[in-house]
């Protein structure tokens, strides 16, 4: 049995093969810095606790779109892991392990798969999530789904449980990296951190000892760190999609403020469509969320569609996220901006009120 972390990354690679019965851990499709750094540690877990399993984590995108997740770069860098050693969406055929029998899929991070991998959901054994129960598969295949600020909680408390001498730097750099990046520093302020996540967040800190302080500020930095990127990398940097009704509507979060983005790329509305199109989205939102110096929410609407722009707008507008229409100098034509006053209203709250109105 591997008792380090690295060399049992490697020997995955190494051994991978799309012809034998394995288990995929896998975390959702936006793949955020929680969603990879909790399919490779959870991953790691069942491992040491059962070394027949088969168990080989999944990043949940394109190799060449890693690059996009900056704070994910850093901190698994800053870990020790070689992202070579990482398996993504073109080295695993999940339709073809599925076909042959030879599938077993746990999900971390999300509880309800994508549009375009619901075809898995008869092969799902686990879930691990601290978003809200959608209730799509068994309860037989719950493992644990509560409202905690960081999937990584969830993992920690495992590791902490029965398998304390595996936080090391390189895991214990990934879980306290994700945990405090998704509190934002265990603030309670910020309204994300819970008990769970405090207690875990803690323990790794006196085992590891890790710099939590240093480690977040440096997280923080490269997670905002998108000056390099175009209209059409920061609209796929993080970024989700959701067929509600009728409705297919994709939803990115973007990093900066909106009259950076539009000084940057007056061009924005154009990219926006070609996103769109690509997507075969009905409906675009770009929730911008940015320090500047203090925190803001900020929401961009591209619909081309008249009719379903008036209603989407009107109901986003009479919504609590406490709009304020944002003029800014560009010749955007077709996207509206706004200030979003309730800074508590995230993507993950925004996608439940639209599906009730899409499908309701």
């Amino acid at each position: 049995m591997s008792n380090n972390m690295m060399s049992w990354l490697k020997d995955l690679k190494n051994n991978f093969s799309n012809d034998k019965q394995l288990t995929i851990v896998m975390g959702n499709e936006a793949a955020d810095l929680d969603s990879m750094a909790s399919a490779v540690t959870y991953a790691w877990y069942l491992y040491l606790n059962d070394e027949s399993g088969n168990y080989f984590p999944l990043i949940n995108i394109p190799r060449a779109d890693f690059k996009l997740r900056t704070e994910a770069v850093y901190l698994f860098k800053e870990a020790g892991v070689n992202i070579d050693d990482l398996l993504f969406t073109e080295d695993i055929d999940l339709d073809k392990l599925k076909a042959g029998s030879n599938l077993k899929l746990i999900l971390v991070d999300h509880n309800k798969l994508a549009s375009s991998q619901t075809g898995l959901e008869t092969v799902v054994v686990g879930i691990l999530d601290h978003h809200a129960d959608e209730e799509s598969y068994p309860p037989a295949a719950v493992t644990d789904i509560r409202p905690v600020g960081s999937a990584a909680t969830l993992v920690s408390e495992l590791f902490l449980g029965d398998q304390r001498a595996a936080i090391q730097k390189t895991l214990g750099t990934l879980l306290l990296g994700t945990i405090l990046l998704d509190t934002v520093n265990l603030d309670p302020d910020a309204g994300r951190v819970t008990d769970d996540d405090s207690k875990a967040a803690k323990e790794i800190i006196e085992i590891s000892g890790l710099d939590s302080k240093k480690l977040f500020d440096k997280l923080q930095f490269e997670k905002f760190n998108v000056s390099s990127l175009g209209s059409y990398d920061l609209l796929r940097k993080d970024y989700k999609e959701w067929q509600l009704g009728s409705v297919k509507l994709g939803i990115g979060s973007v990093l900066l403020p909106i009259e950076d983005w539009v000084s940057k790329d007056p061009d924005i509305a154009d990219e926006c469509d070609k996103y769109l199109k690509e997507r075969k989205l009905d409906v675009l939102l770009a929730m911008n969320a940015f320090t500047s110096p203090e925190f803001t929410r900020q929401l961009v609407v591209y619909i081309p569609d008249e009719s379903l722009r008036t209603k989407t707008v009107a109901f986003l507008e009479g919504s609590d996220l406490g709009l304020e229409k944002l003029d800014v100098n560009s010749s955007a034509d077709g996207c509206t901006f706004y200030n979003q006053k309730n800074l508590g209203i995230s993507r993950k709250k925004l996608q439940p009120l639209l599906k009730e109105h899409f499908e309701g």
